[in-house]
């Protein structure tokens, strides 16, 4: 606790996505990966929503579509999400995987 009047220390920078490369700050791969994936869904439909977990589990994303009442669960590897920015295979892959699940909802 502080004493009224004192001065609240400045906030401390916990954003562990955030990496500083150069005295720049970037986006973690995974990060970059993770928002080009919810580009993916978003362009697919844009009425769905996304729940992707902090961390995969055995190098695999059990990730959440749901739209209204209907919610279906994708795999996507570790590495297709931090590839998915830069190539264009994975983007299809991955493109067609969201297809078909939204499409079935």
């Amino acid at each position: 606790m502080r004493a009224l009047g004192e001065t609240p220390p400045p906030p401390l920078e916990t954003n562990r996505l955030l990496l500083t490369v150069g005295g720049k700050k970037m986006m973690d791969e995974m990060e970059v990966g993770k928002q080009k994936f919810l580009a993916v869904v978003k362009e697919t439909d844009a009425t769905v929503q996304v729940v992707i977990p902090v961390t995969p589990s055995n190098n695999m994303f059990l990730i959440s579509l749901t739209k209204g009442p209907n919610r279906k669960f994708i795999t996507i590897s570790e590495d297709d999400i931090i590839d998915l920015p830069n190539e264009a295979s994975i983007l299809a892959k991955v493109t067609k995987t969201v297809k078909d699940a939204v499409g079935g909802m």
